[in-house]
């Protein structure tokens, strides 16, 4: 897998290493794909119970100052002049081409702060974009290294909180966050996450990882799950990864993303002409396949006979016990729900048919708790 001499080591990297974890480079970063129960164990346990999830490789910036929701409203896709204190948004960092330089979630914490939650591998590339493009009055600090991040996902997760003294009436509604403490640790607390059950995502600081890591895991059900689980649990969603679904030569509208751009409105942000004006080459679909045999990145695709695309992730599904792909379908090549494909390599050949996310249907995420 690499070299892992030069990879950062969250704070819990002996947590990790005590637990029986496999750990692999990722963005920079040792990091725990699995631990002894394995990834489909840590899939099924958060689909049904409830897991933690080390996620410090995030990356965390702050935004300050009377102008930052009109220079956001103008550097990121979806609008933030109008988020209301106390939510979240999902959103994206975009070049004059109207290509993803990264996904992110903007939480506004005043009418004139926000907070930047990026990812781990494009954290470098776009703090320096912030910071060149920001007006001089506007502040930006990258906290990163000071901001820890475990992520508490599963239908159980709100139980695990009321446990630790909350009332559930006081939970953050899908997508808010609040200010709190836990065991006297102050934290952002949202209900947010990348697994499409219900959940909570935990912001504090790093010098406070391991007492927050050993408390959750002390709670009833509560188990660790590493990359692999994250991986399968936000695929069966439908969710995009970085460097998959969106890259610097896809753009939002090829995503599948326009509905939610607002595209008619007449906000202008970086890449909105491009995205206004230019016809997709290609189209984001799912697969879901006849078979557990996953299709990995970059399989061609075929309809009808025709190449008509390649897969951008691939794996087995244990919740549908088959495997499921997304994959980037030419334009012009008509898809729907049922449309049979074929994956196909020189070693294999895999039948499917193009199916509708999520795959996974029965998620928490939303439910009223």
């Amino acid at each position: 897998m690499g070299d892992t001499e030069n990879l950062k080591l969250t704070p819990l990297y002996n947590r990790h290493l005590a637990l029986g974890a496999k750990m692999v480079p990722f963005a920079g970063w040792n990091m725990p794909v699995q631990y002894s129960e394995g990834i489909i164990a840590e899939h099924r346990h958060t689909r049904t119970h409830v897991s933690i999830f080390d996620i410090f490789h995030m990356g965390e910036f702050r935004v300050k100052g009377s102008g930052a929701a009109a220079a956001l409203d103008k550097l990121l896709a979806r609008a933030v002049a109008d988020q209301k204190t106390g939510t979240c948004r999902y959103n994206f960092l975009l070049n004059e081409k109207g290509t993803v330089i990264d996904d992110l979630i903007v939480y506004r914490m005043d009418e004139n702060e926000f907070f930047i939650v990026v990812n781990a591998g494009t954290r470098g590339n776009d703090a320096a974009r912030f910071r060149k493009l920001l007006p001089s009055d506007v502040s930006f600090a990258d906290e990163s290294d000071s901001t820890a991040k475990l992520d508490l996902q599963g239908p159980e997760s709100a139980d695990v909180l009321i446990g630790l003294g909350f009332k559930k009436e006081n939970l953050p509604l899908y997508y808010k966050w609040i200010k709190t403490q836990i065991n006297g640790i102050p934290c952002i607390l949202s209900r947010t996450g990348y697994t499409g059950e219900l959940g909570f995502e935990i912001y504090f600081p790093a010098d406070k990882s391991e007492t927050m890591w050993d408390l959750l895991l002390k709670q009833k059900n509560v188990k660790p799950a590493g990359l692999g689980a994250r991986d399968t649990l936000r695929l069966e969603m439908g969710y995009p990864l970085y460097g998959h679904e969106l890259n610097l030569e896809t753009t939002l509208v090829e995503a599948g993303f326009a509905p939610i751009l607002k595209l008619g409105e007449k906000r202008d942000f970086i890449g909105s002409d491009v995205l206004r004006n230019s016809h997709p080459a290609k189209r984001l679909a799912g697969i879901v396949l006849d078979g557990r045999r996953a299709a990995r990145e970059g399989t061609p695709v075929f309809i009808s006979g025709k190449e008509a695309g390649k897969v951008s992730s691939g794996t087995f599904s244990p919740s549908l016990e088959k495997a499921v792909a997304m994959a980037f379908i030419g334009s012009v090549f008509k898809i729907e729900d049922g449309t049979p494909v074929e994956l196909a390599t020189d070693r294999f050949k895999i039948t499917g048919r193009i199916a509708s996310v999520p795959f996974y249907k029965n998620g928490t995420a939303r439910i009223k708790i």
